[in-house]
Parts: structure tokens; sequence; C-alpha cells
């Protein structure tokens, strides 16, 4: 399990890649994926353990903030194993499909 959630929520899809790229290189952590929340709002999750989450959720949204708008960010240590089934925060994989 790891420790921490973090989501950065932008306005704008260019805004959260910004965040997502300095979160990742500032810290170690993992993405998660992306919701498009509506009204042009896009929140991207991360996860780690909680110094490297919050170091994350700082730069990533000092980052988009320099070429859009961040609507808002959260940091959550050890977040509810039942929030797992309702919101997609799970660390992305990055195994490859095989072709058979």
């Amino acid at each position: 399990m790891v420790d921490a959630l973090g989501i950065i929520e932008t306005v704008g899809y260019t805004a959260a890649i910004q965040a997502a790229d300095a979160a990742v290189k500032s810290a170690n952590v993992k993405l998660g994926k992306w919701i498009k929340v509506g009204g042009g709002r896009v929140s991207i999750i991360i996860r780690g353990d909680v110094a490297a989450v919050k170091a994350a959720v700082e730069a990533g949204a000092q980052a988009a903030n320099n070429i859009g708008e961040v609507v808002s960010e959260l940091v959550i240590p050890r977040p509810s194993d039942k929030l797992l089934p309702k919101f997609p925060i799970d660390p992305l994989t990055t195994e490859k499909k095989s072709i058979k």
C-alpha cells in the first residue's frame, strides 16, 4: 500500500500535463490516472510516501501555475482503502502488453 494520495486540479489539459511532468521529476512518486472533471478542469493523481507526495504536489502546482491555472491541490496521508472502488487512485503501471 502507498502512504499518501496527492491531487492537483487544473483548468486545461496542458496545465495538467505540465503539473504531472514536474511532479514526477521532483520526487519519488508514481503518477495515477488523470480525471476529466468537466468544465475544462482536469485532475491528476499522485501516489507515494507522504513527504514525496507533498513535494511533488507543490512542484507540480507551481509548474502548472506558470502556464495555466491551478484550481486546487490536496495531499491525503494514508487514504482509506474504501476510496479505491470509487476513485481511480491506483498508480499507473508501465507494463507492456504482449501481442499474440
